[in-house]
């Protein structure tokens, strides 16, 4: 993706921020709506009864396609302009959305979360690309990025959180019809705040580019789900095969293209060389995989282990929301005293003890261990995101941040689908394999309730009292192992990238510039 050459119109202060509080609402939508979800799992799996990857590929399709297509989406705002880019996303979306809480069954439900991430897709890369071009001045600048990645991980917890209180008074499909009033102030206020911006010298739309994208993340989260249901080796390795070679390709045809006069790559992977940038990335994908992984066996807990309501739910985790956002904000005050690379190590080492205190608790453990380790979680998340994004983007020169913002987006929708693909995968797989319970169960019976917690529970209903206090009694211990399994492997995951980056990033004054 190129960015821009143009120049906005000089604006007022107070228009600039009435431009930034309008684009804050895609990114508290497209955040919301990663964790969202997750948290309607037990409702949905009532209403619709899927099977265990239908579950999962109800909250990974929509990561998965926004993640694909957020270069190529980016390369489309370059060309016909990213104001009118976003337009067309928000309204896409909202109409989609009703769509999806309406779906009558679960593949309907995944057809429509995935038009959703093609609509997202169409949101995210003009906003960052659009802020930079609204604050030029750096201080400004600085402050609005720290704003826009506060709305990220203050949005992944706001989910959870209105979607408890949705879930409280209505049906499921209210949390997607939430999309609808986010979106409005957009539609109404865009186009008289937002300046639009594009690339006056665009490249070609490169499809083959286009595909090898979509190719490589899609087989290759495939493949990690199909790994860590044990079943079809053969199948798993061909899927990351796939994703790999066509990744590997991607690569090379953006080398190329680059090399050649009147090309441009869609995505300049030269800026991959760059250690700052390339360690911020991780870190940023590390970040909300931690949280997108925890909000996932969180959920669930709540309300069917804990027993609480979704309101209830939603509201014990609005600590770690606004530890979330008070460390996001604080970043940038911290970053003029202590050395970046430390203080992203240390928010990745709070995202460890997060997982550690699960890991020694288990699942079924103190609520108030769990509150803990999700407010240590909110902290790290908070100090190393916002880090993450304003590292990446000052570690490039100019002509690169459009790139450079694509790429960080990215990063970010690659941790929310490999957090769930991963740590979720792996929970289910553990789940299913430790569930025996002494319960009479019919073999129908029996594999409804080894398919998902949520499934245990509606099996549970049909039973008389003693035995279904047998059977969710074992579900909730089995539950507890593959929590304990999980939260253990994003403990040892949180600590490595820890090590890399402290090691990675030599503290400097300033970024290293990328070559041009």
């Amino acid at each position: 993706m190129t960015e821009r050459l143009d120049t906005a119109p000089e604006t007022t202060s107070t228009r600039r921020w009435l431009a930034l509080a309008v684009l804050m609402f895609p990114v508290l939508l497209v955040s919301v709506d990663n964790t969202v979800l997750t948290f309607a799992v037990p409702a949905i799996t009532r209403a619709l009864t899927p099977d265990a990857d239908q579950v999962l590929w109800m909250i990974d399709i929509y990561p998965l396609v926004l993640a694909g297509l957020l270069v190529p989406m980016g390369s489309l705002g370059d060309r016909i302009g990213r104001r009118a880019l976003l337009l067309v996303g928000c309204a896409g979306f909202g109409m989609v959305s009703v769509l999806a809480a309406f779906a009558p069954d679960a593949s309907m439900l995944i057809a429509a979360r995935a038009l959703l991430g093609f609509f997202g897709a169409m949101l995210m890369p003009a906003t960052l690309s659009l802020i930079r071009n609204i604050f030029t001045d750096d201080h400004e600048r600085r402050r609005a990025i720290a704003i826009w990645a506060t709305g990220f991980s203050g949005g992944a917890v706001l989910g959870p959180v209105l979607g408890g209180w949705l879930l409280e008074h209505f049906w499921w499909g209210s949390v997607f019809l939430l999309a609808v009033p986010m979106l409005l102030p957009l539609l109404a206020a865009g186009p008289v705040l937002v300046p639009e911006s594009k690339d006056p010298s665009p490249g070609p739309i490169d499809p083959v580019s286009i595909l090898l994208a979509i190719g490589t993340l899609t087989p290759l989260v495939f493949g990690i789900k199909a790994a860590a249901k044990g079943q079809e080796p053969l199948i798993a390795v061909g899927a990351v095969a796939l994703g790999l070679a066509c990744g590997w390709w991607f690569v090379r045809r953006q080398l190329a293209r680059a090399a050649k006069p009147g090309l441009s790559p869609m995505l300049d992977v030269r800026l991959f060389r760059n250690p700052v940038f390339s360690g911020a990335l991780t870190v940023n994908l590390l970040s909300v995989f931690s949280m997108v992984g925890f909000i996932y066996f969180l959920s669930q807990h709540l309300q069917l282990v804990a027993g609480r309501s979704p309101l209830d739910a939603g509201l014990f985790m609005i600590p770690g929301l606004v530890i979330s956002i008070v460390s996001g904000l604080a970043a940038a005050q911290l970053a003029r005293r202590f050395a970046v690379r430390d203080l992203m190590v240390v928010g990745l080492l709070l995202n460890a003890a997060a997982y550690a205190i699960v890991a020694t608790v288990g699942a079924t453990g103190s609520d108030a261990l769990l509150l803990l380790g999700f407010c240590l979680l909110g902290a790290g998340v908070g100090l190393a995101e916002t880090l993450s994004n304003d590292l990446a983007l000052s570690a490039v020169p100019p002509s690169k941040a459009g790139a450079a913002s694509a790429i960080s987006e990215t990063a970010y929708e690659g941790g929310s689908v490999l957090g769930t693909a991963v740590l979720g995968s792996l929970l289910n797989a553990a789940y299913a394999r430790g569930l025996s319970t002494t319960a009479p169960l019919t073999e129908a019976q029996e594999v409804a309730a080894a398919k998902t917690l949520g499934g245990a529970h509606e099996v549970a209903e049909s039973l008389p009292d003693a035995q279904a206090a047998t059977l969710l009694a074992d579900a909730a211990h089995a539950f507890d192992a593959g929590v304990v399994l999980t939260a253990g492997i994003g403990a040892a995951l949180a600590v490595a990238a820890a090590v890399v980056i402290h090691r990675a990033l030599r503290p400097v004054a300033a970024p290293v510039p990328a070559a041009d």
